[in-house]
C-alpha cells in the first residue's frame, strides 16, 4: 500500500517513514503542502492514505485536505498537529480530514490509526488477501501457500518481495509493465537502477518455487510480467 506524508519535521518525517517502511508501506515523504499537492495531481490514484502535517510551508495541512475533497477523492486523511483544542479538531474534521493525532504521539499509536482507517474505508485493502492458493495477512505481513490438505506453509519473503507479490496478486492474469511496478514498489524520488524490476522478480520467483509454486509469474517479452494463479 502506498502512503503520502506531508511532514516538514525532519526527525519525525524520518521517524514516521521509517516505521511505515518497516510496515510494508511504500512512502512518498514531502516536506512541502505545494510540492504534496503536486503528487497527488499527478498520481492520486496511487495513494490510498495520506498523513498530513497541519503546518506546513507552501500549503497547509488544512488546505491540502480542502482541495483532496474538492476532487471527491476518498483518500483517507489523518491530520499530525500540535493543535490540541476542541475547536482546532473540529476544523480539521470539517476541513475533510478523517482522524487527529496530537503531537507528540507513539508510533504504534500512528499505526493503530492507520490501520482503523483502513478498516473503516471500503477503499482500503482487507486484513488479509487470497488468490488461488496464496494468502497475503496484512496483519503479520506474512504469506501463506494452502496445499491441498488445507493446510498453511509460510513463505518468508522481504518488504520488496512482499509488496510486489501484493501487487501481483491484486492483478491477476494482467500485465504488468517494468514502469507500472517501479511506481507501485518504490518512492517517487527513488532512482533504482536499470534492472531492479527483473531482479526482484527473479529473487521472488526463485522464493515462490522453493515452495513448489513455479511458473506462476510469466514474463511477457516486450511488454512486462503477467501473474497466473494457481486454483485453490
Amino acid at each position: 500500500m502506498r502512503i503520502l506524508l506531508v511532514e516538514d519535521e525532519p526527525d519525525l518525517g524520518t521517524a514516521i517513514k521509517r516505521v511505515l517502511t518497516q510496515e510494508s508501506y511504500v512512502v512518498d515523504w514531502a516536506v512541502d503542502g505545494a510540492i504534496a499537492w503536486e503528487y497527488l495531481e499527478s498520481q492520486l490514484s496511487l495513494y490510498r492514505l495520506a498523513i498530513v502535517d497541519w503546518l506546513l510551508p507552501g500549503l497547509s495541512g488544512l488546505e491540502l485536505v480542502k482541495l483532496l475533497r474538492k476532487k471527491n477523492s476518498p483518500i483517507p486523511v489523518l491530520i499530525l498537529t500540535a493543535k490540541d483544542t476542541m475547536a482546532d479538531k473540529v476544523m480539521g474534521l470539517d476541513a475533510g480530514a478523517d482522524d487527529y493525532l496530537v503531537k507528540p504521539f507513539g508510533m504504534a499509536e500512528l499505526l493503530a490509526r492507520l490501520r482503523a482507517l483502513q478498516r473503516r474505508s471500503p477503499e482500503i485493502q482487507p486484513q488479509k488477501l487470497q488468490v488461488g492458493n496464496l494468502i497475503l495477512d496484512y496483519g503479520t505481513n506474512t504469506v501463506f501457500l494452502m496445499n491441498k490438505e488445507r493446510e498453511k506453509q509460510v513463505i518468508n519473503l522481504t518488504h520488496k518481495e512482499f509488496v510486489l507479490l501484493e501487487y501481483f496478486l491484486r492483478h491477476p492474469q494482467q500485465i504488468l509493465s517494468r514502469d507500472q511496478i517501479l511506481a507501485q514498489l518504490w518512492e517517487l524520488d527513488a532512482e533504482p537502477i536499470s534492472n531492479v524490476v527483473a531482479a526482484q522478480i527473479r529473487l521472488l520467483r526463485r522464493k515462490l518455487s522453493a515452495s513448489n509454486c513455479e511458473d506462476l509469474i510469466e514474463t511477457v517479452y516486450g511488454l512486462g510480467y503477467r501473474f497466473n494463479p494457481v486454483d485453490k
